[in-house]
């Protein structure tokens, strides 16, 4: 079983998360402190995880007659973002088993659109800064019958979208 411990996040890069999804903060997602709020980062794992399970795995979450069910959840966080920040939340697998899937999230600062296109950079644009995540959490499904919420195994489409978000060294078998 991997161990993920702090120091080991913190040295994420986004090249780690094979799928990624943009989010624009709000002016509502800052709290007093004038950052994102912490309860907002769940929202955030939620969207990426969802969007892709329905993009990309078959999800349809008023139809489906299996859906997942979060077991577990955690965050680490490495550095504040606020309001007017563009995030890029990236999505990768680190354990999948017959019927559970553990998601972790990086969230990045997003990157302004001329920093790939070649042309100058300021300081703050080129800085290493904006390859490392700002926080690193997930969570952990159970795919469960819709109606009994009974344990399942995932579907073929299911397993087969999450396979393409697992990264060799950390793709491990769970007891689920």
């Amino acid at each position: 079983m991997p161990t993920f411990n702090t120091e080991n996040k913190k040295q994420r890069q986004r090249s780690d998360y094979p799928f990624f999804l943009s989010y624009r903060t709000r002016w509502s997602d800052n709290d007093q402190y004038a950052h994102v709020n912490n309860a907002v980062y769940y929202h955030l794992f939620d969207a990426v995880v969802n969007t892709y399970l329905i993009e990309r795995c078959g999800l349809d979450p008023t139809k489906s007659e299996h859906i997942g069910l979060v077991v577990s959840s955690f965050c680490e966080f490495f550095s504040p973002l606020s309001f007017p920040d563009v995030l890029d939340l990236g999505l990768r697998v680190t354990k999948l088993g017959k019927s559970s899937v553990t998601y972790e999230v990086g969230v990045f600062k997003a990157r302004t659109p001329d920093m790939d296109s070649g042309s100058e950079k300021t300081d703050s644009q080129s800085s290493p800064a904006l390859d490392a995540p700002a926080a690193v959490g997930g969570y952990t499904h159970v795919f469960v019958d819709n109606t009994s919420r009974r344990s399942i195994t995932m579907g073929d489409r299911m397993r087969s979208g999450l396979m393409r978000l697992t990264q060799a060294d950390s793709g491990r078998a769970s007891k689920l």
